[in-house]
């Protein structure tokens, strides 16, 4: 029988205990995305202040070659967050009663009994929407030490860099929204209603309207000179005693005739959804510097993800350990470099029609020589990001190591078809001896190469086909 959750972390807390009062080592596993920097940190920091004896590694998936590193691994107890679902079983195997995954993907049922994973779903939470494995990670360090509540302000960013912020206007629910709750009563983050523009305190409002990619927007995502135009025509003013206003000094008229000109801009269509992914709530970190680009939440969060997503998880890591010096400088060169690749992939799968075939419900996009693995849930999350394809499923695949192919799939701004994507990726992908799961609304997959018209044509029949049919009534 499934412990409650609170059973569940205080079970947690003993076993860590256990382990530094009997000096074992710790090792801890986690993803190299946002989320999975975030979750990580989060343990390695309450672990180290429990005066653990511990170390953080980071891999862009859960594999059966991570499984191999276990067992010539020299630590004798290990920590999985935001990885691990559905090897639960392997890893009694190699390494018996000595690990615990924290964790938020949907499980499967044989993992529901398994005191050693801690999983959101066993307990009834959404892992798709009300708690990530941040907030996972977080609600295990409060359990270890109350103390540990100052780490809500990362759960926070793990939990934007997770794109979990799909409550009314883009506020939280559920475990985020208590969780959030407590970094603001702490004073450790500032929550408003705002323009959700990246760089809100940091960039000259042109830029931050170029910069953002969260939605989509054709013709002005990454065009400066076109958002300066339709800034300076909007009436707003750009300048202030000779310096550039930053999105956050608007004021309310000013955010509307912006909102007003950006919508102007892209037609009549989805106006309405062009207009709630463009206002909503924002995270604010005070403690960070004024002129920091983590200081805002969402901008934060893309800071990580582009360390995890270009190979530089390290400084991510670092980051989140709270590392201001010469650390944030690099990051920032990741970011700027991380932001031009993505520009470039999307320009190239924009100008080659023929990778995009579309149909009323559902964008298939070959990636393939385009798009790095690492990067596809990236480019994924981008192309459900643009009005254009509101309400679709967008499945994205590229060309993967080990002549393996991967996929990613979302489902895109007020898409109602009731297809699980993450049952849809793992049942598809284990038929052909792949690997799959995620969430419902995002999860991915991955197959050998010569397994992929197999692929195709199931998904041509569970999602496009079903999809058609269930939007069709």
């Amino acid at each position: 029988m499934t412990k409650s959750l609170d059973e569940t972390l205080s079970f947690f807390k003993d076993r860590i205990i256990d382990c530094i009062k009997s000096k074992k080592s710790i090792s801890i596993t986690t993803h190299m995305d946002c989320d999975g920097l975030a979750s990580g940190s989060i343990i390695t920091k309450a672990l180290i202040r429990a005066g653990a004896n511990c170390t953080v590694r980071t891999s862009k998936e859960f594999s059966k070659n991570v499984l191999e590193s276990f067992k010539t691994d020299s630590r004798d107890f290990h920590v999985v967050t935001d990885l691990g679902g559905g090897f639960a079983n392997e890893l009694d195997k190699t390494l018996g009663d000595n690990w615990i995954v924290l964790d938020h993907h949907q499980i499967p049922n044989e993992e529901l009994d398994n005191p050693n994973v801690i999983n959101s779903w066993k307990y009834g939470i959404d892992g798709g929407s009300d708690i990530c494995a941040g907030g996972m990670a977080y609600l295990a360090s409060e359990a270890l030490d109350e103390r540990n509540s100052d780490l809500s302000a990362l759960a926070v960013v793990a939990a934007l860099g997770d794109r979990q912020d799909q409550g009314e206007r883009k506020s939280f629910t559920g475990k985020n929204f208590e969780i959030a709750k407590t970094a603001k009563e702490l004073g450790l983050v500032d929550i408003d209603l705002d323009l959700l523009l990246v760089g809100r305190e940091t960039r000259p409002l042109a830029d931050a309207l170029a910069f953002t990619s969260q939605p989509f927007i054709e013709g002005l995502t990454w065009n400066r000179e076109a958002c300066f135009s339709l800034l300076k025509s909007s009436g707003v003013n750009l300048k202030e005693e000779g310096r550039w206003r930053v999105p956050s000094e608007l004021n309310e008229e000013e955010k509307r005739q912006v909102i007003k000109s950006i919508t102007k801009f892209t037609s009549e269509k989805n106006t309405t959804e062009l207009t709630s992914e463009l206002i909503g709530y924002t995270y604010t970190f005070p403690r960070e510097d004024n002129r920091s680009f983590l200081r805002d939440g969402r901008e934060f969060s893309t800071v990580l993800n582009s360390c995890g997503r270009i190979n530089r998880s390290g400084v991510g890591m670092a980051v989140c350990m709270g590392d201001r010096n010469k650390i944030l400088q690099e990051a920032e060169i990741i970011l700027t470099d991380y932001r031009k690749m993505i520009r470039e992939y999307m320009n190239i799968l924009s100008n080659e029609r023929w990778r995009i075939s579309e149909s009323e419900t559902c964008v298939m996009v070959n990636g393939e020589d385009i798009v790095p693995e690492t990067m596809t849930g990236t480019i994924s999350s981008l192309i459900a990001g643009s009005p254009k394809n509101s309400g679709k499923i967008i499945i994205l695949r590229t060309k993967a190591e080990e002549n393996t192919i991967k996929f990613s799939s979302r489902k895109a701004f007020g898409c109602t078809s009731d297809i699980n994507l993450s049952e849809i990726m793992k049942n598809g992908a284990e038929k052909l001896e792949g690997i799959g799961g995620g969430h419902n609304a995002a999860a991915g997959a991955k197959i050998t190469k010569d397994k992929l018209d197999e692929f195709l044509n199931y998904l041509e029949v569970n999602v496009v086909n079903v999809s058609s049919s269930s939007n069709s009534q």
